[in-house]
């Protein structure tokens, strides 16, 4: 069983906060943490292809802001199993009432907790523990054309990283990617009745 929330950082109502059932006892636990009827049962569709692993040995390490692009466009299912990080999701949709803002929780394994974003939102996070492990399953394949993102630190964004006084951790792509500004958004909003 899995209890369904909506992020409430900023009351963007695609993005969900999902709450999977642990049955524990002196063993450990064992949880269900990915069930296409439990899913169906709230009304969210995802159609997985693809299962990514992100192992980072730092905090404070900065992954994002990632998408593909249509027609290679993915929603995500993100869980940490290992430690900890601050979530992130762009609102990346022409006509949404949302377009440039972003959803942000803290997703961990203590929490034991997920989020579920949407195709046409951009994911970021960063790392708050050392060896913290991400698994996320996306529902389209990972194609190398459609690969893009949106500068993390992007002031319109305004982003609030929690990184204190630290410099992160980032890749070289991470590094260079485009303003929001200088992003022409191929991905519509549709609004669920």
């Amino acid at each position: 069983m899995v209890r369904i929330m909506q992020c409430k950082s900023l009351n963007i109502p695609d993005v969900k906060i999902l709450q999977p059932v642990r049955h524990e006892d002196s063993r450990g636990f064992f949880s269900e943490i990915f069930s296409t009827r439990e899913l169906d049962a709230s009304n969210l569709e995802l159609e997985v292809r693809q299962e990514n692993f992100a192992f980072s040995k730092q905090p404070y390490t900065i992954r994002g802001i990632h998408f593909q692009t249509p027609p290679y466009e993915q929603a995500k299912l993100v869980q940490v199993v290992n430690g900890a990080i601050y979530d992130v999701a762009v609102d990346l949709r022409k006509g949404s009432p949302w377009y440039g803002q972003f959803a942000a929780a803290e997703i961990s394994a203590k929490k034991w907790n997920q989020i579920l974003i949407p195709a046409g939102f951009g994911h970021g996070l960063c790392t708050l523990e050392p060896n913290t492990a991400v698994i996320y399953k996306v529902t389209k394949h990972y194609s190398k054309q459609h690969d893009t993102g949106i500068l993390w630190n992007d002031p319109e964004l305004d982003i609030p990283w929690p990184l204190g006084n630290t410099k992160p951790l980032l890749s070289d792509k991470d590094k260079t990617l485009p303003m929001l500004a200088n992003f022409s958004t191929p991905f519509i909003y549709e609004e669920h009745a």
